[in-house]
């Protein structure tokens, strides 16, 4: 598995940073946001390192596909009910702030923080 020594998400897979996680297994780890924009907000990461969508080939599709069936079970059992968003920023201009691809889902009622 490949991972960065300098990437926050890295280390958080290795267990060198702490998170709040609600799903790990070989491929993927999910765990709440520490600065949520929803009153529910998970980042869910592969545990190989991947900088962003626009490294990602033909080999990550079942990867990424997992990614979302995890989203929406992960907010039934959060308790979402009214909705929610799937969102992957991509690149400096796309938003993305930390460079190991991860994936935002945010619901609960509203007003949101942000989005």
């Amino acid at each position: 598995m490949s991972s960065d020594p300098n990437c926050i998400f890295c280390k958080i897979v290795a267990g060198q940073i702490p998170s709040r996680k609600v799903y790990e297994d070989d491929e993927l780890l999910a765990f709440h946001d520490i600065a949520p924009w929803a009153p529910v907000h998970v980042l869910i990461i592969p545990k190989r390192h991947i900088a962003s969508m626009a490294d990602v080939t033909e080999a990550e599709e079942a990867l990424l596909g997992k990614m979302m069936v995890l989203g929406t079970k992960l907010m039934k059992e959060l308790g979402v009910t009214g909705g929610f968003r799937h969102v992957v920023n991509t690149g400096r201009d796309g938003g993305q702030e930390v460079f190991h691809l991860h994936l935002h889902v945010m619901g609960g009622p509203r007003p949101w923080a942000k989005g």
